[in-house]
């Protein structure tokens, strides 16, 4: 492929001007967007995730963006085959894949050759019943005596991890972290770059875009969203925001404990981001001092 039509990929930390700049940068390289932000795949999770409205897109087309109902529950394997094809079919049509978000596993698995293991229904539904019988500590324990390493990485809290790293540590009879390749050989040459911040800028930003996005209406949406089966999505449910925002509308928490848990919450999801990304020396980083339109296309001369 020619240098004008590899993939770009936008990505870091939440609330760094990701989505702004990958429009900007599909305008400018005659591209188009796919989103890579695992919760902006659902229909109806606007405010809480950030997304881009219609106005704000440009006319940039943008892919992978409503594609699952909160009652889904979403898949890298899945993603990855979807987002794959959309890559596909931009290069051959000379247009710039431009992937756009945080969700680090879900990029990766796009721009490296990574495989997952499959599932298996009955042992998936048998591990789920435990989960709701005994709780995501129990599951944790059985975890942490089969694979440490696994259990160190996932929270004791995330059931739906826990339950992931059993299944294929059952039906694999590996290690869940063998099914997860540190280092993998390169799909397409894809373009990498990173924005973030500062610590102590960044946890402002996200303090204000917490707030502003309560006083845009998520409760609200969360609302309207739990009368399509919110509660019951696998993953949607787990939203840093929508969670809160679900626990408070429960009466175990008062909203205004909801705007700080939530803002404790993204910034938790930042250190996460953060150490997946810097695990991978090819992202060219741009400095936060840089105008990031300019950076990123001199990352691209």
């Amino acid at each position: 492929m020619s240098d004008r039509t590899r993939p770009v990929a936008v990505l870091g930390p939440t609330a760094t001007g990701k989505s702004d700049l990958g429009v900007e940068l599909a305008l400018r390289l005659g591209g188009e967007v796919l989103n890579a932000d695992a919760m902006q795949l659902y229909r109806g999770m606007d405010i809480g995730t950030a997304k881009l409205s219609h106005t704000e897109r440009r006319g940039v087309p943008h892919h992978l963006l409503d594609v699952l109902d909160v009652t889904e529950t979403a898949s890298v394997a899945a993603y990855q085959r979807a987002a794959r094809a959309t890559i596909e079919r931009l290069l051959a049509a000379g247009r710039v894949p431009v992937l756009v978000g945080g969700s680090a596993l879900y990029l990766r698995a796009v721009w490296d050759e990574l495989s997952f293991p499959g599932t298996d229904p009955v042992v998936r539904t048998r591990l789920l019943a435990e989960l709701a019988e005994q709780g995501p500590a129990a599951l944790h324990r059985r975890l942490a005596r089969l694979d440490p390493s696994a259990a160190s990485a996932v929270l004791v809290s995330n059931g739906r991890r826990i339950v992931r790293a059993l299944e294929v540590i059952e039906i694999t009879g590996r290690p869940f972290a063998a099914a997860m390749p540190v280092a993998a050989r390169p799909r397409y040459d894809t373009v990498l770059l990173g924005l973030d911040l500062p610590t102590e800028q960044l946890d402002i930003r996200i303090e204000r875009r917490v707030r502003r996005m309560f006083d845009d209406g998520l409760v609200d949406e969360v609302r309207a969203l739990c009368a399509i089966g919110l509660r019951e999505g696998p993953t949607a449910s787990r939203a840093v925001g929508y969670q809160q925002v679900i626990t408070a509308l429960d009466g175990r928490s008062s909203l205004a404990e909801a705007v700080e848990n939530t803002t404790r919450a993204t910034c938790r999801l930042v250190r996460r981001q953060r150490s997946w990304f810097r695990r991978d020396d090819r992202i060219h980083w741009l400095g936060p001092a840089d105008d990031p339109v300019d950076a990123a296309l001199r990352a691209l001369a």
